[in-house]
């Protein structure tokens, strides 16, 4: 059996302790290239900031389409190196880079050409328009460069190395960052493109990192070969029963974002406001857990393709109770800190008073939030992506949106707040007592 990154053999703390952190620093990589987007088009006015603000939803829909590929990826090609079966796993992978492929340059044509009826209705009006075709035009040509990075990545971490596509991800950012003013603004040679140059330079930044997990893939983890096209409808298939549960789950997200953000303006504004900006505070405080989760699915994997399900649930258990205790931790340390992250964010009173009360009752639920993350993670591995897919639904639809909407029509904004704690705490305890009973139906059936 193959287990060139320790996933099989070493102790479990050690082997998701080792992949977690550099995915940490990948996903600030990330979250950084997007702040730094935001901040520079900021300084060119009102009118381009909103007009970038209006291409968010949209990029992150289409961006959906890769990050499920990734997942179905990630979960084939672990099993697959968990039984030792190198040259399958590598034809898994170079079909599944070639679906993507497909599937998203059918989305950008679509897209290209549909440009001014989609933003117009979402809102934008005629004045915001043409900034949005500036950037969408370039964006929708450029995005099919960040299929490899995205889906090749979740390969390379399939495997078990995490670091190399943290250090892909960080690459991209620091160029992009470097980029974004030169382009942006027309500093020495450059041209001064205005929005448009915010596009350019994240669609070289793309591009280097192309090269980067193209060089990767094919030369050290020999994760590519060429097409079989006798197995590769068979490989699309297994890879999207994977896949478009993954993209669904991940779309709904944004979708219950945008639900709850209707019920908080029934008290206007500020309450908006508030939410906004606190979801910009949470996708840094879960920043771990969403590392540890890209981390957990590989490892369960590559062992229940190894037939070591005790081992893959031995990570799940302790991935959990790492949520609960260290997503409490963070929540102490936000208790004193509330208060200069709300005025960071608005001098306006009834903004920051709103964004502190989240941030003194929603984070205590990241934890319980954490549970059912580890659990979609672990249902992917085992190739039961619909019931994940039905695990996200009832968290976000079930759970927190309903008790968000109870906690509404009995206290006002505050009571939505607190709907969306108890929603995630029911939620989690609900997700550890299946996680229990998955853990003893596959150990079972494995003795």
């Amino acid at each position: 059996m193959l287990d060139k990154h320790g996933l099989l053999s070493e102790p479990v703390t050690q082997v998701l302790r080792q992949m977690t952190v550099p995915m940490t620093f990948g996903m600030v990589a990330v979250l950084m290239f997007n702040l730094v987007d935001t901040f520079f088009i900021s300084l060119l006015g009102t009118q381009a900031l909103a007009a970038i603000s209006f291409t968010f939803p949209v990029t992150f829909a289409v961006n959906c389409i890769t990050m499920g590929i990734g997942m179905g990826l990630s979960t084939h090609i672990g099993r697959l190196l968990g039984k030792g079966d190198t040259q399958q796993a590598a034809a898994l992978s170079t079909h599944g880079l070639l679906l993507a492929i497909s599937l998203m340059v059918l989305a950008s044509i679509a897209g290209f050409f549909s440009i001014e009826p989609l933003f117009s209705l979402l809102g934008a009006d005629q004045e915001l328009i043409p900034l949005i075709k500036e950037y969408m035009q370039v964006w929708y040509l450029a995005v099919p460069l960040l299929v490899i990075p995205m889906a090749g990545n979740s390969a390379i971490r399939a495997s078990g190395d995490t670091k190399t596509p943290a250090k892909i991800m960080m690459l991209s950012g620091v160029l992009n960052g470097l980029l974004d003013p030169l382009l942006i603004f027309g500093v020495g040679p450059f041209p001064e493109l205005g929005i448009q140059g915010a596009a350019i330079a994240s669609a070289i930044s793309w591009l280097a990192a192309l090269c980067a997990s193209l060089y990767v893939l094919k030369y050290r983890e020999k994760l590519l070969s060429l097409p079989k096209l006798k197995r590769i409808i068979h490989d699309w298939v297994a890879i999207l029963s994977v896949g478009l549960p993954a993209a669904f789950s991940t779309a709904m997200t944004p979708l219950a974002g945008a639900i709850l953000m209707k019920m908080l303006s029934v008290y206007g504004n500020s309450a908006v406001a508030a939410l906004g900006a606190a979801q910009r505070v949470e996708s840094i405080l879960i920043l771990v857990l969403m590392a540890l989760t890209s981390a957990l699915t590989p490892f369960m994997a590559q062992n229940f393709g190894a037939n070591q399900p005790q081992r893959s649930f031995q990570g799940l258990f302790l991935s959990m109770r790492f949520s609960i205790v260290f997503q409490l931790l963070i929540f102490i340390i936000m208790v004193p800190l509330s208060v200069p992250i709300s005025a960071l964010f608005s001098q306006e009173a009834h903004v920051k008073h709103l964004l502190w009360q989240y941030l003194l009752i929603v984070p205590a639920s990241y934890g319980f939030q954490g549970i059912l993350m580890m659990l979609s993670s672990a249902l992917n591995a085992l190739h039961r992506p619909l019931l994940a897919f039905q695990w996200n639904a009832m968290r976000l639809f079930l759970f927190t949106l309903p008790c968000a909407w109870l906690g509404g029509y009995w206290y006002g904004a505050e009571g939505i707040f607190i709907g969306v704690a108890v929603g995630n705490v029911v939620g989690g305890c609900l997700g550890y007592l299946y996680a229990l009973h998955l853990r003893r139906r596959y150990c079972a059936v494995s003795l």
